[in-house]
């Protein structure tokens, strides 16, 4: 047996393989460029190049690609070969710095929102040195930025990495008042939680709005579903385990951390689980993990669903983003220290998360809203859409303290001395952990707990890492420019906890009173993706982007509109997809169960015998499936017209506002007819699988 640890990053151009390809000099010119975020000199590109090739080559590799992320949110390859002629007839193994660091895909046909005409194709993709290259099937895959030929962001990973960036500049500010002088970069680190479905891809194969759409359109519920929660942390499966063995293997060897699996609450939902790590290495490292996961589970007769909600009634997958904020030396910043200076850091870091969530919950609610994630936000298994912050009552009762200026320990009346040595010691995990909370406070990260499962996860670290950078830019100016050090810091601190206490609640989350408490409190409450869109034409939302050249105007309306377009997309193509089943699967089914059962009743005529109690029972059925295949009848009128209504609308947010009131009314008002429907009739008569059918049967 293969031993995993000798496996682990063996398709990854890591630093073992650095070491071993790279002379000494351009090995630690580019760490430098790594670690410290130094510019490349073509020459050490030259040589990185070659060095990458003839690694890539030995284990097997043909062609490169530069894989980069456009704001589809998904991963794109454009392959070319290692091949080039040679001009005698043969043919050599080419590949150069310039290629290496720069790519030219056509830009034309990626979404962007109005930043790109469709005649102007060109757009350029730049290599990301600080994430790894790696080798997937014969291709050399190079992680790379890609923008438009003017210059803007056409993905999701150049702002990621000028948003950590920025962070990381503000944050050496702070740290350098507290005597931290070796501190040379502050990294953002991410750890993602991936929930997920798999079920039988026979089944899946047979239930088009699962194939394209990723979720159920309609479904009647199993009788057992997870009410027992006998599946949550149950024994997994031995089908299951080997798609996990098999996943844990190739993850491994592309150098992904994954750490930890379990089964999640509802029949058939699983979690995968990857250790923390840069956040821009994170956010790739996801989204070849779901690619992985997919693709294991194809070849061995499953189907992985990541659709945040593809079962009615049942809990929705997710994926948790742990965010913290390590120190090159090695110090996590949101982790109470052992001293009550490091104290007082900790909670200047902590006060800036605050102020930075509480400023821009609007802009944090877009960076999860989907029209799949809008199914699942609000239900009993994840938070609302309100945003809010969960820190336990210790620190609540702490930063209170600090606030009004008195000491939390010995004696609760005793005045504070404005000293940050006066700042008590308290316990790392002095909370219990907060399930239902958007955001919560774990000890030493924030967990954002809002994502939907199939999300590129750098849209809410951006959003994160920005609104946080801005704030300790305001604190240091402050405390770079104070007269008195430790009184400006308790200033600081206090008053940020009195003016954005509002954004922090201790309670149960699913609460109906929370969302009466939220609104007095003013919080933003945007209960579907048409309406978060409008946080990006916020003028302080579109000021702090721009601010650090994270996002600017141009790039925020792009966004805004390649939101509401998927958003429209996503939902007529529900729609469409809807009507097609009704029309070929659920009405035959439905009318062939009427005619049987009128078939048996005038059979039962025909004996003349005395009408009973069951007759009249079966006469009331038959009347009922008439009802409901009448309804189905109007349901496709009521959806064709509401499908009309939306495409006839110029303008795009009128046309998402349709989609999201009129399209998912009518679909909602189907649905209920079919699931009526599924339930009563034969199951040698329904054609489609049903919920117990695709839950119970891996």
């Amino acid at each position: 047996m293969i031993n995993a640890a000798d496996t682990y990053g063996s398709l990854v151009f890591n630093d073992s393989a650095m070491k071993k390809y790279l002379p000494e000099e351009t090995y630690i010119a580019l760490k430098a460029t790594i670690s410290e975020g130094k510019d490349m000199d073509p020459g050490t590109a030259e040589v990185v190049a070659q060095a990458m090739k003839t690694w890539a080559i030995g284990l097997g590799a043909t062609h490169y690609t530069h894989w980069f992320q456009p704001l589809t949110g998904a991963t794109a390859e454009k392959h070319s070969s290692f091949l080039s002629p040679d001009g005698n007839g043969g043919a050599i193994m080419d590949f150069s710095g310039s290629e290496l660091i720069k790519g030219e895909p056509d830009a034309s046909s990626f979404p962007s929102g109005g930043l790109r005409a469709t005649f102007e194709a060109r757009g350029y993709t730049a290599w990301d040195p600080t994430s790894y290259a790696f080798i997937k099937e014969d291709t050399l895959c190079i992680p790379t930025a890609f923008c438009s030929y003017s210059g803007e962001a056409l993905d999701k990973k150049t702002p990621l990495l000028k948003s950590m960036e920025a962070l990381s500049d503000q944050a050496i500010r702070i740290l350098k008042l507290f005597g931290h002088k070796d501190v040379k970069r502050v990294i953002p680190s991410v750890g993602l939680e991936q929930e997920y479905f798999l079920i039988d891809l026979d089944l899946f194969n047979k239930r088009p709005d699962l194939k394209l759409c990723g979720r159920t359109l309609f479904g009647a519920p199993s009788p057992k579903g997870q009410e027992l929660d006998d599946h949550y942390f149950g024994a997994i499966k031995p089908r299951v385990k080997e798609f996990m063995k098999a996943v844990d293997q190739r993850l491994w060897r592309f150098g992904i951390p994954a750490k930890m699996e379990h089964n999640e609450v509802a029949p058939a939902q699983h979690e995968l689980v990857s250790v923390h790590t840069t956040a821009n290495v994170s956010v790739d490292q996801n989204q070849l993990m779901m690619e992985e996961m997919k693709k294991v589970a194809t070849s061995m007769g499953l189907a992985c669903l990541l659709h945040e909600k593809p079962f009615a009634g049942l809990n929705g997958s997710g994926k948790h983003n742990n965010w913290s904020l390590q120190t090159d030396t090695g110090f996590n910043l949101l982790e109470s220290g052992d001293s009550p200076s490091e104290n007082a850091q900790f909670l200047l870091f902590l006060s800036a998360v605050i102020r930075a969530v509480d400023k821009y919950q609007g802009l944090l609610r877009l960076s999860v809203s989907s029209a799949g994630n809008d199914c699942r936000l609000g239900g009993a298994e994840a938070p609302p859409s309100v945003i809010s912050i969960f820190l336990g009552d210790e620190l609540v009762s702490i930063l209170d303290s600090v606030a009004k200026g008195i000491k939390t320990r010995d004696n609760a009346k005793q005045k504070m001395i404005i000293n940050v040595h006066v700042i008590p010691d308290f316990p790392k995990d002095s909370t219990d952990r907060n399930r239902t909370s958007p955001m919560a406070f774990t000890g030493n990260k924030f967990e954002f707990r809002m994502l939907g499962s199939s999300f590129n996860a750098a849209g809410p670290n951006i959003v994160l890492n920005s609104a946080v950078a801005e704030v300790l830019s305001d604190f240091a100016d402050q405390l770079e420019n104070a007269e008195d050090f430790d009184r400006t810091l308790n200033e600081i601190v206090g008053r940020t906890y009195t003016k954005h206490k509002k954004i922090i609640f201790n309670g149960n989350n699913y609460d109906k009173v929370w969302h009466e408490e939220a609104e007095k409190r003013g919080l933003v409450n945007y209960p579907s993706t048409v309406e978060a869109t409008e946080s990006l034409r916020d003028s302080r939302s579109v000021k702090m982007l721009d601010r650090f050249g994270v996002l600017g105007s141009r790039e925020l309306e792009s966004r805004r509109e390649v939101i509401l377009e998927g958003y429209c997309k996503t939902v007529t193509m529900e729609a469409r997809i809807l009507l097609e089943m009704v029309r070929k699967n659920i009405l035959p089914d439905s009318e062939k169960a009427l005619m049987q059962l009128s078939y048996v009743q005038k059979e039962y005529m025909k004996t003349g015998v005395e009408p009973n109690r069951f007759d009249s029972y079966r006469l009331e059925e038959i009347k009922d499936f008439d009802k409901h295949i009448g309804n189905l009848r109007k349901g496709i009128s009521d959806l064709e017209n509401a499908v009309s209504d939306s495409i006839g609308l110029e303008d795009l947010k009128q046309r998402a506002q349709c989609c999201r009131t009129e399209i998912l009314s009518a679909m909602d008002a189907l649905r209920r007819d079919c699931d009526w429907l599924e339930e009563r009739c034969p199951s040698e008569l329904w054609t489609l699988p049903t919920y117990r059918d695709l839950l119970f049967s891996v």
